[in-house]
């Protein structure tokens, strides 16, 4: 199946860019495909909420300046016009709301795998952006 629009929802560890390209080649990427490779930086919560909404990421993070300089290499190994959107706001809003502004035909996004009580005090954006997306939503587990 070939997709016109994707949005792709990164997170700024080195693992999660890592997996884009390796999770990308599933599809058939054309010169006629615009792939959004976007980039939520999550709005402050309260120090009760921090704990539990906006955990540590178990992979390397990366400073904004080297993010940039990573999705610019992934851009040239992309077959595919691509764009570039950083917002601020909820991750889930903010996914959802770029796949409608672009009229998107799938959400690439990753997830941690957690699973139990580690799922529940943490959250899951990608479960939430599959409930409320109205496009299709393609979830990689990150290893």
């Amino acid at each position: 199946m070939a997709f016109k629009t994707i949005i792709v929802a990164l997170s700024n560890s080195h693992s999660d860019l890592d997996l884009v390209i390796q999770a990308l080649t599933e599809f058939h990427l054309t010169s006629k495909t615009r792939v959004i490779l976007s980039h939520v930086v999550a709005t402050e919560k309260s120090d009760l909420d921090r704990e539990a909404d906006q955990p540590e990421p178990e992979g390397k993070n990366i400073s904004v300046g080297e993010f940039e300089k990573q999705l610019q290499v992934y851009r040239e190994k992309l077959p595919c016009t691509t764009e570039v959107e950083v917002v601020i706001g909820d991750p889930t809003e903010e996914i959802v709301r770029l796949s409608n502004i672009y009229n998107a035909d799938l959400i690439v996004i990753g997830s941690r795998g957690l699973k139990g009580i580690n799922r529940i005090l943490q959250g899951s954006i990608s479960s939430e952006v599959v409930a409320e997306a109205n496009c299709s939503v393609f979830v990689f587990k990150q290893r």
